[in-house]
């Protein structure tokens, strides 16, 4: 039954919502008129990514990469425009028009200035302050730190940590090896957690395809759903420009020998390399554009080779003055070997070490891994009026690993579907009201987690209302969860917050319910991990969340941003492996084994700071980023305080042909890990060091990365080695 009420709710929704790069349409029922125009910084380059609308509308737009902007269709008469960008003073202009207008800008640089525009935390685009914290990567950010996989840049974020590719969030999620996520992961706004097993795949898109991650601190199930417990990562991919368009970037790096002769397996050095290639070609109706790349590492442990190979698309119609269809898709494949765990004394040559962290244990010599995965997505926008717009969209989720091991060979094929429609309105200038239903199908086939199906369906509401100077948003959601057809699960998360402009700053605060599904994996893996079998447990319950917060943000004396925020989580029902004693009915021995259960109630809460300067106004900036965290009881992998410190400088000024960087990172040494006595608890304090540089002179960019400059050596989870000093080099050319 559930699977056929999902199949209705594909055939009224076969596309999706328009991402937030959608150029937006306009008022009622007239053809309406077109306003262009550039926007720029004071020397004349362009601002890609610079946000046009008409605030209180439905009316909003994108910059292009030579600064250009297009809104259509307008209606004739005086239009207010307000113009923003991450690092720019706002601007705004009146524009009176009949069929057609100009208003080019030009944006002073403010490294100071606020979030120009929220697209994460209520799914409508807005400017001004979300009553939720929300930080964001620019494509500037991105690519000044030369990193490889989007993972690596949202690393960097304040209050974020990455813990062997699963992402932690104020501490919500912790660590399990290759299963759950409670943060939620969207590409354009289409959710991309993997179907069974509920990560995420970091690599799925060509980081060079990224111009802006939004992440949402806190729960955002009253709008997303399951996942979104601990947070929401939003991933907006680059439009396709009118013209024709290039773009190649090569990398090329080395890896530092280990620190000590023992440690020493092998007598070369370490390489890697790759190369994205991407073209596109548009016109204002239509355009589109495809993007292949491919990288080899030689990896910086034993085993540890990695081929990675990738294909992106993605194209635009707009296929009336009011409705514009958008539509992508990437695949990637990977073949790795798995260090796995680093090997202890008398497991491997060992050269009398105790435990060897470069090396794996001889058992388990010619691991690997392939993995391929994949999706395609379809995204609709309909404005009907200025002041009322449809979405709709339809995505399909596949992902494919198989794990070679000398003692076993596992796999997984698991598909997500995914459906939604939802409506907008702005009923006036002061408020909006945002309506939709979303539906999703999973299935998987597996020797490790069986042959199963997953659905969820879910309803959602909310309104954001200007009140005198305050702003307050409030809503709710409703989920129904069924597994393999039977018996449904439903769960309520309502979320009411507002923001109040003071005149030291802005206050904000929210309090919102979040929870996460149980995955099927979790569900119903049965394989053999640390010596002891884990088990199903097909009764596991959702993870909920109470999540509230308390920020503020201030200018101080004009060279300084503070923003902080106090936030508070009393989870229920959180999913944790367990070591259980079992009796074997048929020898009636007791043995023991690990089962995932709902065993954990526990208090999340803390402090999260960031304090960001600019002592030489567009040529020096620096940031740091504080979060202290508290949990009760002590949760693992939970650091009590994380630290980042960033710091640029431009001689010749923002857009100048040179400029240096670096950032470093602290994380305490975590109070507890899982399974503590069954897996070596070495496990220190992170200091990372990275530093950069980078040259631009027209189409070309040269960017020098040191990672990890100190070669410190340290490790997140147990037995496993973080990256040594590194050394990369990054050559883009665009056209």
């Amino acid at each position: 039954m559930h699977r056929r009420a999902l199949i209705g709710l594909v055939g009224l929704t076969l596309t999706a919502p328009l991402p937030a790069t959608a150029v937006a349409q306009g008022a009622g029922g007239r053809a309406g008129g077109v306003v262009r125009g550039e926007v720029r910084d004071p020397r004349g380059a362009p601002i890609r990514g610079a946000v046009v609308g008409v605030p209180g509308t439905t009316l909003y737009t994108f910059t292009d990469a030579g600064g250009h902007y297009r809104l259509a269709p307008v209606a004739p008469g005086e239009i207010h425009l307000r113009v923003a960008a991450i690092g720019y003073a706002p601007a705004s202009a009146t524009v009176t028009l009949a069929d057609s207008a100009g208003a080019d800008f030009t944006l002073e640089p403010s490294p100071l200035e606020l979030t120009p525009l929220d697209v994460v935390s209520t799914k409508v685009p807005h400017f001004g302050e979300p009553a939720t914290s929300v930080a964001q990567l620019t494509e500037q950010e991105i690519a000044r730190r030369a990193v490889n996989t989007v993972d690596e840049a949202v690393d960097k974020a304040a209050g974020v940590q990455i813990l062997n590719g699963q992402i932690n969030i104020r501490g919500s999620t912790g660590y399990v090896q290759g299963l759950n996520s409670r943060v939620l992961l969207l590409v354009d706004g289409v959710p991309m957690n993997q179907g069974d097993r509920g990560g995420i795949n970091w690599d799925l898109l060509p980081v060079d395809q990224i111009e802006r991650v939004d992440i949402l601190k806190g729960a955002g199930s009253s709008l997303y759903g399951s996942a979104a417990f601990g947070g929401v990562v939003n991933l907006t991919t680059r439009d396709v420009p009118t013209g024709t368009h290039a773009r190649v970037r090569a990398t090329g790096g080395a890896y530092a020998d280990p620190p000590h002769p023992e440690w020493r397996f092998r007598n070369t050095t370490g390489l890697e390399g790759g190369v994205d290639l991407s073209g596109s070609y548009g016109t204002e109706t239509a355009g589109g554009r495809v993007a292949v790349g491919a990288r080899h590492s030689d990896g910086y442990r034993e085993q540890d080779e990695r081929d990675h190979w990738q294909l992106a698309g993605k194209g635009r119609w707009q296929m009336t003055p009011r409705t514009r269809l958008d539509v992508s898709g990437a695949w990637a494949v990977d073949r790795y070997q798995v260090p796995l765990s680093w090997c202890r004394r008398g497991e491997c040559a060992d050269s009398g070490q105790v435990y060897q962290p470069f090396k794996v244990d001889t058992t388990e010599l010619g691991a690997r891994t392939d993995s391929r995965k994949g999706y395609v997505s379809a995204q609709l926008r309909t404005v009907a009026s200025e002041r009322f717009a449809w979405q709709a969209r339809g995505s399909w989720l596949r992902t494919h690993f198989t794990d070679y091991r000398r003692s076993a060979t596992e796999f997984a094929v698991a598909n997500r579907f995914g459906v939604e429609i939802r409506a907008e309105a702005h009923p006036d200038a002061a408020r909006t009201v945002l309506v939709g239903g979303e539906g999703t199908l999973s299935d998987v086939q597996s020797d490790v987690f069986g042959t199963h199906t997953q659905s969820e369906l879910g309803a959602y509401g909310e309104s954001g209302q200007q009140i005198g100077r305050a702003h307050v948003t409030a809503g709710a959601r409703l989920d129904y969860l069924a597994v393999d057809a039977g018996s449904m699960t439903a769960v309520v998360s309502p979320r009411i917050g507002g923001t109040l402009p003071l005149a030291d700053g802005t206050l904000r605060a929210s309090v919102g319910r979040g929870f996460r599904a149980p995955t099927m994996a979790e569900r119903f893996v049965h394989t053999f991990a640390l010596g002891f079998e884990v088990i199903p447990n097909p009764n596991l319950r959702p993870e909920t969340g109470w999540s509230a917060e308390l920020g503020h943000t201030t200018p101080v004396l004009g060279a300084a941003r503070i923003d902080a925020a106090l936030f508070w989580t009393e989870a229920r029902e959180l999913i944790e492996p367990q070591l259980i004693l079992v009796v074997d009915t048929a020898t009636m021995d007791t043995k023991a084994k690990i089962q995932l259960q709902n065993v954990t109630r526990a208090r999340i809460a803390g402090l999260d700071a960031t304090v960001l300067v600019a002592p030489i106004p567009d040529h020096l900036t620096a940031m740091l980023a504080y979060t202290y965290l508290a949990t009760r009881p002590i949760l693992a992998f939970r650091p009590t305080h994380l630290l980042t410190l960033t710091g640029d400088y431009a001689p010749g000024g923002t857009g100048g042909a040179w400029s240096v960087g670096a950032d470093f990172r602290y994380a305490s040494r975590p109070q507890r890990i899982e399974l503590e006595g069954f897996v070596d608890e070495r496990r220190v304090a992170v200091k990372v060091l990275d530093v950069r540089a980078a040259w631009t002179h027209g189409p070309v960019e040269l960017r020098l990365l040191v990672a990890n400059a100190l070669n410190y050596m340290y490790n997140l989870v147990p037995e496993t080695l973080e990256p040594v000093r590194t050394i990369s080099v990054t050559a883009v050319w665009s056209y």
